[in-house]
């Protein structure tokens, strides 16, 4: 029986590049892999098919002969012979399959490297910290509470007794590690018996029963640089939860959860307010305080001021996030407050007020609405 193209087994075209090309394989041989299928030969046959196929085109010197000669070209006329035929550097294969799905099958520890005495690594955990505008502006170093899996003291992580050593794991010679051989691939898994640590505990520490770790709660201090972004992420190594079995500890995140302000609203480095200004302060000009990140500052409200106008305060925002320079240096960089004028008209008038602003409009006509009769002039030119 012929064998099929290479590129049809892997539904790729001939000028397909590198990238596309693992992207099928990746794709098909999750689909057809034997540990998914356990009783399908055929799924079998088709994953070492799509492996074989792989394995050429991946290689460009393989690749250049398969499609100057074909089969032949790689494994002799018609691609005859046993299955392996023309692979001389499948030796490595199972490295190639690790590299690109890692644990997914359970292949784990690295290449073919022994797990002894490794254990498991402790799982990451993810701590939400609150912070305002105010920690954005000046940075903040605060103490946090984890409840987490700590590392039992009594036997220092083993799990076992004080005064008792784990024992080597006879299933897996202490290696932590169960081979399958399937055809010319081989699968590395962690061992069902002492889940990859290569020891088993016969004497357990009366603390933590075998486990080599307790429920506690850890406190640290992380330091927030100035500028930080919402969403943003700090890694504290180690501060994760314990390992299994004496395997290394874990990863802390604490993402940043910025908490909306009263008054202002970020956009990056700049910062906006709308701040409310009386019809006749707008009219004619006037001095007003407005609220800043560091205190109240004045503002000139230009004579004739529209409601939406938008004035600036230079450095009156927030600093970059730029974590190794100058704290002083950074503050120079600030961005800037930007004041949105909300013109406030007067609900309740009495009498003598009423009279004024009528005698005003009977006196100003159209002159006191620049931006209204210029609006009528457009409606009428349109109609």
């Amino acid at each position: 029986m012929s064998k099929r193209d290479y590129y049809e087994v892997l539904g790729v075209d001939r000028g397909v590049s590198e990238a596309d090309l693992k992207k099928a394989y990746r794709k098909l041989a999750m689909e057809c892999h034997p540990d998914r299928n356990p009783d399908d030969p055929a799924a079998e046959e088709l994953f070492k098919e799509v492996s074989e196929a792989y394995a050429v085109l991946s290689d460009a010197d393989k690749r250049g002969r398969y499609d100057q000669f074909g089969h032949a070209g790689v494994g002799g006329p018609g691609g005859g012979g046993h299955p392996g035929q023309g692979f001389e550097d499948l030796g490595n294969f199972g490295d190639l399959f690790n590299d690109l799905f890692g644990d997914i099958f359970g292949g784990g520890g690295g290449r073919g490297g022994s797990r002894r005495g490794r254990g498991q690594r402790g799982a990451d955990l993810r701590y939400n910290l609150a912070i305002d505008l105010d920690d954005v502006l000046h940075g903040c170093e605060p103490s946090l509470k984890i409840p987490k899996m700590k590392r039992c003291e009594p036997c220092k992580g083993s799990g076992a007794a004080e005064g008792s050593t784990p024992a080597r794991c006879g299933r897996c010679e202490g290696t932590g590690q169960m081979v399958f051989q399937q055809g010319f691939f081989r699968v590395n898994r962690p061992c069902d018996t002492c889940g990859g640590a290569g020891e088993v505990i016969t004497d357990p520490c009366s603390s933590c029963r075998g486990a080599g770790r307790i429920e506690g709660q850890s406190t640290i201090q992380v330091k927030v640089p100035p500028g930080v972004e919402d969403g943003a992420r700090l890694r504290v190594s180690g501060e994760g939860e314990a390992g299994i079995a004496g395997g290394e500890s874990g990863d802390l995140y604490v993402v940043m959860a910025f908490q909306e302000h009263e008054l202002f609203e970020r956009d990056g480095t700049d910062l906006h307010i709308e701040v409310p200004v009386a019809f006749v302060q707008a009219a004619l000009g006037a001095e007003v305080e407005v609220p800043t990140l560091d205190g109240k500052v004045s503002l000139q409200i230009p004579e004739g001021t529209q409601s939406g106008r938008v004035l600036r305060l230079r450095g009156k925002g927030l600093p970059p996030l730029q974590p190794r320079m100058d704290p002083a240096q950074l503050m120079k960089m600030r961005g800037d407050l930007y004041v949105r004028v909300f013109v406030e008209v007067p609900t309740k008038l009495n009498a003598k007020q009423r009279e004024l602003l009528e005698e005003f409009a009977e006196q100003s006509g159209h002159d006191i609405s620049p931006a209204t009769e210029g609006f009528m002039d457009k409606i009428r030119t349109l109609f």
